[in-house]
This record gives structure tokens, C-alpha cells and sequence, in this order.
């Protein structure tokens, strides 16, 4: 990959909230990368990783079926710094 994703941040984050089903919402450009990142996350946290598959056109893009899913947190990638 040729992108900071700030994995570790991520991570560090997972494992602070002790999360244990987290979902990943991607924007297009990165989908071909979705495998490479649930396993990276999955490896160094107890989270099992779920992709959301859907659209994702930006921070307000939340999806509303992700939280019959029980997620514990869900974290969206995309195009320009977010704090």
C-alpha cells in the first residue's frame, strides 16, 4: 500500500475500547485493500473485522444497518484528515 492508514492508530484504538466486532467503511479506492487491512487489524487486536461493502461517501455516509449488526465501533477511511 501506498497510503498511511495509521494502522497502528487503529489498533491502539481497538484494543483501548476493548472492542470486539469492529466494521471498516472504505472508499471505493481502497476496497482492493480491504483483505490487507482486516488482516493487519485482526492480527494484533482480539476484534473479528468486518468490511462494509456499501457506499461510503464521506464521514455523514454512516451506515444505519451496521448497528443491528452489534458492531462495538466502526471506522471509516477516507480522503482528508478527520479530528
Amino acid at each position: 500500500m501506498d497510503y498511511d492508514l495509521e494502522l497502528e492508530r487503529v489498533v491502539d484504538r481497538i484494543n483501548r475500547e476493548k472492542a470486539r466486532l469492529v466494521c471498516i467503511q472504505l472508499p471505493d479506492g481502497l476496497k482492493p485493500e480491504a483483505k490487507l487491512i482486516q488482516n493487519e487489524i485482526e492480527s494484533k487486536t482480539n476484534a473479528k473485522v468486518i468490511i462494509w461493502a456499501g457506499s461510503c461517501f464521506g464521514a455523514c455516509d454512516i451506515p444505519s444497518e451496521v448497528e443491528r449488526l452489534g458492531v462495538d465501533l466502526l471506522i471509516q477511511f477516507g480522503h482528508s484528515p478527520w479530528q
